[in-house]
């Protein structure tokens, strides 16, 4: 008897698209059914896509995927043999019952699932044991679970199911095992962080040596809001090792063929790839959920204001690696103290990456602005009041485009910026989505220097030259923050690691800049709830996995 056959297949599910996402894995049951698969493992929640959110309290939403559901099962008729495993939510919610049954705390009994469905019926269901309710994940808010073992023999070999939390406990795995399965299968909707897929495969690995079984991994690839999800799927075999790895932030369906000795053989020669740099990584990661953030949300194209600066730079090629040239429109908007070599690498890099190009001089805005604000200045020395008014100048201006013309504005102030509030309300952060919110200033020049060893499409003289705002006569970056290596050292500890401003201080980082980065944290919360979304790549970003009070009276001290 031949080796069953298991098909992979990293499907770019939308939130809430249940039809387009139903059709996705129809597509996908069609090519693996093809590549003569026995077994198509589809990603966590594919039909409703991942997170769903609060959309999951709306009854009609429910329901309208569990129709879709069926309707699946009854299209997958025509693929004989083929066991297509759907992840769901699964509940008695539609009909004269709908949403009749809830538990004692009011909630509407939900599961987070995975059905297997065979030749037009449902053969089984799967229910999610372990629900993760920490970092961008909350499913305790809508999912009951359950982790009662369902497999399912194929060609000799039993299969069992479990999803995707479930494979870093012990409890879900051992509870497949005890129940006959030899080879696990995992839908996951797993986001991407940097470092992340090196933790899947050691948790993984592992998993699989304790079972003594090969573990498939299939894990989503898209953006979605906040979250970028890299694909990435992988097998390995009862010993633990990788055998198989898909492509990262790529739609695919890939095979594999399993033995009964928990032995894995990839199907073809591209299911065996390695991961690549961390770099490539994050540039990808933010180049997806660029690309899908604008795609699903109908965006016509971009608009980004070009400064002549390293995180504009950055964002400018991002954007255009993301959506094309053609659906790019940078805008320089000089003022009195641009200096004269911004204004010139900024047409060079436009001319580079061959986008429209648009100047428009915000002095005379400015001044009108000063002018009608003098009388209620008067006596009062300038300070940061007229720089932020050129920001918001510029700011307007960009909205008025976006108005105009549907295009998007990306903002381009990066994390250590959105850390430590050097950003302007209304002004630099007006726009609707954030391109490297989440990547901190260091990170930002490894990846223009990665984006130019491509292709050199960033002038050097943007990478080399000292960060300015360039909104009063020689201004560095530097003159209001720490070097940026110490200020991302502390915000990797204090932000992303939840060190103690003392351990911060005792591991060799400068007192004064630790409190001071401690402080500008605190007191700019109120601006990061009113910055846009934008992509996740670190372990903790700001967004949905930090719930900071904006009125807060803690005071920690070194």
């Amino acid at each position: 008897m031949t080796a069953p056959r298991v098909a992979i297949a990293q499907i770019n599910s939308c939130v809430g698209d249940i039809c387009g996402n139903a059709e996705r894995v129809l597509q996908a049951a069609r090519e693996a059914h093809r590549m003569g698969a026995d077994i198509l493992l589809t990603p966590e929640l594919v039909l409703t896509g991942y997170p769903p959110e609060d959309l999951l309290l709306r009854p009609q939403f429910v329901c309208e995927q569990q129709q879709q559901l069926d309707e699946l099962r009854r299209d997958l008729a025509e693929l004989k043999g083929l066991h297509v495993v759907v992840g769901h939510v699964d509940g008695d919610t539609c009909g004269a019952k709908a949403y009749a049954f809830a538990d004692r705390t009011g909630r509407h009994v939900l599961y987070n699932a995975a059905s297997v469905l065979l030749d037009g019926r449902v053969l089984g269901t799967y229910r999610k044991r372990e629900l993760p309710n920490y970092s961008v994940f909350d499913e305790q808010r809508y999912f009951i679970a359950d982790g009662k073992p369902f497999t399912f023999d194929v060609k000799g070999v039993r299969f069992g199911v479990v999803i995707c939390e479930d494979i870093w406990f012990p409890h879900a795995p051992q509870a497949a095992r005890e129940a006959g399965s030899q080879v696990l299968l995992v839908p996951n909707a797993s986001p991407f962080n940097t470092g992340k897929q090196a933790q899947r495969m050691e948790v993984v690995a592992e998993c699989a040596r304790l079972s003594g079984g090969a573990v498939i991994y299939a894990n989503m690839v898209g953006g979605q809001d906040e979250l970028v999800f890299d694909g990435a799927s992988f097998a390995v075999d009862a010993q633990g090792q990788p055998r198989a790895r898909l492509p990262e932030f790529e739609a695919c369906v890939h095979a594999v063929d399993v033995g009964a000795d928990g032995s894995i053989t990839p199907v073809d020669a591209q299911a065996d790839l390695r991961p690549s740099d961390p770099e490539e990584q994050v540039w990808k990661a933010l180049v997806v959920g660029v690309r899908d953030y604008l795609g699903k949300n109908r965006f016509p194209g971009a608009i980004i204001g070009l400064s002549g600066g390293i995180d504009s730079a950055v964002v400018l090629a991002i954007a255009v690696d993301a959506l094309g040239a053609d659906n790019v429109r940078a805008v320089m908007m000089p003022s009195r103290y641009t200096a004269d070599i911004s204004q010139t690498d900024a047409a060079d890099m436009a001319k580079r990456l061959g986008v429209r190009y648009d100047v428009i001089a915000i002095g005379p805005v400015v001044e009108g602005f000063e002018s009608a604000l003098a009388p209620h200045f008067a006596g009062m020395a300038p300070d940061a009041t007229e720089e932020n008014i050129q920001a918001r100048v510029r700011g307007t201006l960009l909205m008025a485009l976006s108005n105009k013309t549907g295009r998007l504005v990306l903002t381009t102030g990066n994390k250590s910026e959105m850390t430590t509030g050097y950003c302007t309300l209304y002004g630099d952060m007006a726009g609707g989505f954030a391109v490297i919110k989440d990547v901190p200033k260091t990170l930002v020049y490894r990846l223009a220097n990665w984006r130019n060893r491509q292709k050199e499409v960033i002038p050097e003289r943007i990478i080399t030259r000292p960060p300015s705002a360039e909104l009063r006569p020689d201004q560095v970056d530097q003159d209001s923050l720490p070097p940026y290596d110490i200020l991302d050292g502390i915000v990797e500890r204090y932000m992303e690691r939840n060190q103690s401003a003392a351990d911060i201080v005792a591991a060799g980082f400068p007192e004064d800049a630790v409190e001071q980065v401690v402080r500008l944290i605190r007191v700019s919360e109120y601006k990061r709830r009113q910055a846009p979304p934008g992509p996740r790549i670190t372990p903790r970003a700001f967004g949905r996995d930090w719930r900071y009070p904006v009125t807060n009276g803690f005071r920690e001290t070194t």
